[in-house]
C-alpha cells in the first residue's frame, strides 16, 4: 500500500514557552472549578481530560468514541432526538485531534488503500440518488454515516503507521503487534463494555421489558442498543474478531516457544485480555437470543475454520468434522432443546411471500411484520429500479408502499440488501457489492502473505465481515454509530495490508 502526502505550507513559529503564564492560568482555572457544584466540576474535569488525551493521542479519543457510540439509542430515548450523540461528538473530537496533529507536523497524509476507490464509488453513487430522493434530509443523514466510516478508516491507518515507522528494526513480530494492538484494544474494549452490560441485563438484573422474557425467567440482553437484534449483531462482530485474534495468538505463541523457549509476561497479559473479550462477547451474543446474530456468527465461525489452515483441504476437513460433531450432538440430545427450537425457527425469517390477506397471530406476528417490510422494499425497487427512492429514504417512502394493515415503518426493511435495493436501486446495490467484494478479496490476500499472530487478526476480520454480511439478510447493522466501529475495523485491515519486508 502506497501513500499520498499533502504538504502544508510552513506555519508561523510558535511563541516561546511562558511557564509563569501557564501556571497563573492553571491557578485561575482551579479556582473557577472549585466554585462549581461537585457534579459540574467532575463533569468538566472529565471532559477536559478527554479533550487533552485526544489532542495528545487521537486514538485514545477514538477509543472513547467507540465505547460511547452505542449509547446513541439510549440517549435519544432519554433526552429526545439529538442532532449529535456523545459518540458522534467524541468521534469529531478525535478527528479534530488527528487534523491538528497533521497541521503541527505540516502535512496531512491520506493513504492509498485497496478500499479507497470502491468506497468512494459507493458513496458517490449513493449521493447521486439524493438528486431525486423523497427527502434530502434523510439522505444526507445516511450519507454522513458513510463519510464518517471512510474518515475513521483513513485516520486509523495514518495514526497507526506514523507511530510505528521507527519500530521496523524491532523485528516483524513486534512491529506488527505495535501497529495493530492499540486499534485492536479499542475495538475489543468497546465490544466488552457492551457485553458486560448485556450479561448483567440477562442474568443479574432480573427485570426488563415483558416481550424480552426468555426461558420463563431471563430477559434478552440488549445493552444500550435498546433492541436485542442489533446488540446481538454487534456482539457477533466483536466476538468473531476476538476469536480470530485469539487463534492467532495461540499459534503465534506456539511458534515463539519453539524458537525462543519462553513467552514474555506482557504477552500473557495481552492473551488474557483477548480471551476475556472473546468469552464476554460470545456469552452476550448467546444472551441476546437473536437468531439473526446467531446465524451470522455461525457462518463467521465456519469461515474462520475453513481459512484457519493455509491448506484449504485441511480447512474443508475441519469443517466436515465440526459439522458432524454438531449433528451428533443433536442426535444424542446433548444440545438443549430450547436452543435448537430457537435455531430451527430461523428458516421462517428467511422466507419471502405476499403478506396481503395473511392471517396474523401472536406466533407469526414478527415474521409477517418483517415480510411486510421486505415486500414494501421490493415494491420501491420495482418502481425505481435504477436509482431507488434515495439513499436513507426507505423509512420516508414506506408510507406510499406499505401493505395494508402494516402502515407503521420500522425504520428499515430488516434485510439490508432489500433496503439498499429500494434506496439506491440496481446501480447503487452493485456498487455496494463491489465494495464488499473488495473487502473480502483484500482480507483473503492478507491471509496468504501473513504469519501468526497477525494472520489471526485477519481471520477475525474475515469472520466479522462474514457475520455482518449474513446478519444483513434479516436486519440492518449500520445503526447506533456501528458504522464508526466498522470504519475502524477497515482501518485495521489496511494496516495489516502493509508488508514489513
Amino acid at each position: 500500500m502506497n501513500r499520498a502526502s499533502l504538504a502544508l505550507r510552513d506555519l508561523n513559529q510558535p511563541a516561546r514557552w511562558q511557564p509563569m503564564w501557564v501556571l497563573a492560568l492553571a491557578v485561575l482555572v482551579a479556582i473557577g472549578i472549585a466554585q462549581l457544584p461537585l457534579s459540574y466540576a467532575v463533569a468538566l474535569i472529565l471532559v477536559s481530560s478527554v479533550v487533552i488525551l485526544t489532542l495528545i493521542q487521537p486514538l485514545i479519543g477514538l477509543g472513547i468514541a467507540l465505547i460511547a457510540g452505542p449509547l446513541g439509542a439510549y440517549e435519544n430515548i432519554i433526552l429526545g432526538n439529538l442532532p449529535l450523540e456523545s459518540g458522534q461528538l467524541l468521534f469529531f473530537a478525535a478527528v479534530a485531534g488527528w487534523l491538528a496533529r497533521g497541521v503541527v507536523e505540516r502535512r496531512i497524509i491520506i493513504h492509498r488503500t485497496a478500499i479507497n476507490i470502491p468506497l468512494a464509488l459507493f458513496i458517490l453513487v449513493a449521493s447521486l440518488t439524493l438528486l431525486d430522493a423523497f427527502s434530502l434530509a434523510f439522505g444526507l443523514k445516511e450519507l454522513v454515516k458513510w463519510l464518517e466510516l471512510a474518515i475513521a478508516m483513513l485516520m486509523v491507518v495514518d495514526l497507526s503507521l506514523s507511530q510505528t515507522r521507527e519500530d521496523r528494526s524491532a523485528g516483524q513480530y513486534l512491529t506488527s503487534m505495535r501497529k495493530t494492538w492499540p486499534v485492536l484494544a479499542i475495538l475489543l474494549l468497546a465490544g466488552a463494555s457492551q457485553a458486560i452490560l448485556g450479561i448483567w441485563q440477562f442474568g443479574i438484573r432480573g427485570d426488563g421489558p415483558d416481550h424480552f422474557i426468555v426461558l420463563d425467567r431471563f430477559y434478552r440482553a440488549f445493552g444500550t442498543f435498546m433492541q436485542p437484534n442489533p446488540f446481538g449483531g454487534f456482539m457477533g462482530v466483536a466476538a468473531a474478531l476476538a476469536v480470530g485474534t485469539l487463534a492467532g495468538l495461540v499459534f503465534g505463541y506456539i511458534d515463539i516457544k519453539r524458537r525462543r523457549g519462553a513467552v514474555p509476561g506482557r504477552d500473557w497479559l495481552w492473551f488474557g485480555f483477548i480471551a476475556a473479550c472473546a468469552l464476554l462477547c460470545s456469552l452476550a451474543l448467546l444472551m441476546s437470543w437473536s437468531r439473526g446474530a446467531w446465524l451470522g456468527f455461525a457462518a463467521a465461525m465456519a469461515i474462520l475454520v475453513l481459512f484457519l489452515p493455509k491448506r484449504r483441504w485441511i480447512g474443508i476437513l475441519l469443517l466436515i468434522i465440526a459439522g458432524s460433531a454438531f449433528v451428533a450432538s443433536i442426535k444424542l440430545n446433548i444440545m438443549p432443546q430450547t436452543f435448537l427450537s430457537r435455531v430451527g425457527s430461523i428458516g421462517a425469517d428467511l422466507q419471502i411471500g405476499d403478506v396481503r390477506g395473511e392471517f396474523v397471530t401472536i406466533e407469526n406476528y414478527a415474521v409477517v411484520e418483517r415480510l411486510a417490510h421486505w415486500q414494501a422494499g421490493l415494491d420501491m425497487a420495482r418502481e425505481n429500479l435504477l436509482t431507488g427512492v434515495g439513499f436513507g429514504n426507505y423509512d420516508r417512502a414506506y408510507e406510499e408502499f406499505a401493505a395494508l394493515n402494516w402502515p407503521i415503518a420500522l425504520g428499515h426493511a430488516h434485510n439490508y440488501y432489500i433496503n439498499l435495493l429500494a434506496e439506491v436501486g440496481v446501480i447503487g446495490t452493485v456498487a455496494y457489492l463491489l465494495l464488499w467484494a473488495a473487502i473480502f478479496i483484500q482480507v483473503v490476500r492478507i491471509l496468504k502473505h501473513s504469519d501468526w499472530p497477525q494472520r489471526g487478526i485477519a481471520l477475525g476480520l474475515l469472520a466479522a465481515w462474514t457475520a455482518i454480511s449474513v446478519h444483513h439478510m434479516v436486519d440492518k447493522l449500520y445503526v447506533n454509530n456501528m458504522f464508526i466501529y466498522f470504519g475502524v475495523m477497515l482501518g485495521l485491515q489496511q494496516i495489516l495490508d502493509v508488508r514489513d519486508d
